[in-house]
């Protein structure tokens, strides 16, 4: 499976992988598509192995006891999904949805486990993961609780942008991925209509344009400012 070894590769949780191990790994995977809102896996559902997302695109979110939903992340192709699984062996910790038709390639943990027993250096990649992971909470942590919604903004472009970001003219970043103002607010953790209107300011700025449903980002280097602690 090609493009499944080019994710490996590409991977930030199984960097240390050749590519004879990458080819190895990839020929225990069994490939899936799913139908856009087709749900991959609940909160709650045993956590049976790891997902590369070949094409399309998937959102994570939890979702509370009264029904409201918190988008968490928005993952696109190159990106994995469920790993975490084969960390604790704990059932899954979040909702994974297909936001458009998604191709993917799934690892059961006992095929990757037998792999990786073979290969133990892929242990030191699951500690990456662990510290990524950790990371990526202590930042989100810490924007919820430091940064006012301008901030949360800007970090949740920068976010979409390090997934499904194209550099065009002059170091702009264009995401490659339709997402509409409540997404970004759900992700930001802000009402709509505020932020609605400082993604207005910032298009009168000429910090952020937006074409055909499309993003872009004109002047990152404003954006990662604002997205400081």
């Amino acid at each position: 499976m090609r493009e499944f070894n080019e994710v490996l590769k590409q991977s930030f949780s199984l960097s240390s992988l050749d590519q004879i191990q990458a080819q190895a790994l990839a020929a225990k995977a069994q490939e899936l598509t799913l139908k856009a809102g087709t749900t991959l896996f609940e909160a709650g559902d045993p956590g049976n192995g790891c997902y590369a997302v070949l094409e399309g695109s998937l959102k994570v979110s939890v979702v509370s006891v009264d029904g409201s939903e918190q988008l968490l992340a928005v993952l696109g192709p190159q990106s994995l999904v469920g790993e975490l699984a084969l960390l604790d062996g704990r059932d899954r910790s979040a909702t994974v949805t297909a936001l458009k038709p998604t191709r993917l390639a799934f690892i059961s943990k006992h095929n990757f486990y037998a792999f990786a027993d073979a290969n133990p250096q892929v242990y030191r990649d699951m500690l990456a993961i662990v510290s990524s992971r950790l990371r990526n909470a202590n930042d989100a942590l810490a924007a919820r609780s430091f940064l006012p919604l301008p901030g949360r903004v800007a970090q949740t472009l920068l976010q979409l942008a390090d997934t499904f970001g194209m550099t065009v003219d002059n170091g702009k970043l264009l995401i490659h991925y339709k997402i509409s103002q409540s997404e970004i607010a759900n992700m930001a953790g802000g009402a709509r209509e505020n932020v609605s209107r400082i993604l207005n300011a910032w298009k009168r700025e000429g910090v952020v344009s937006r074409l055909s449903g499309y993003y872009c980002l004109e002047r990152p280097e404003v954006l990662r400012a604002a997205a400081e602690l």
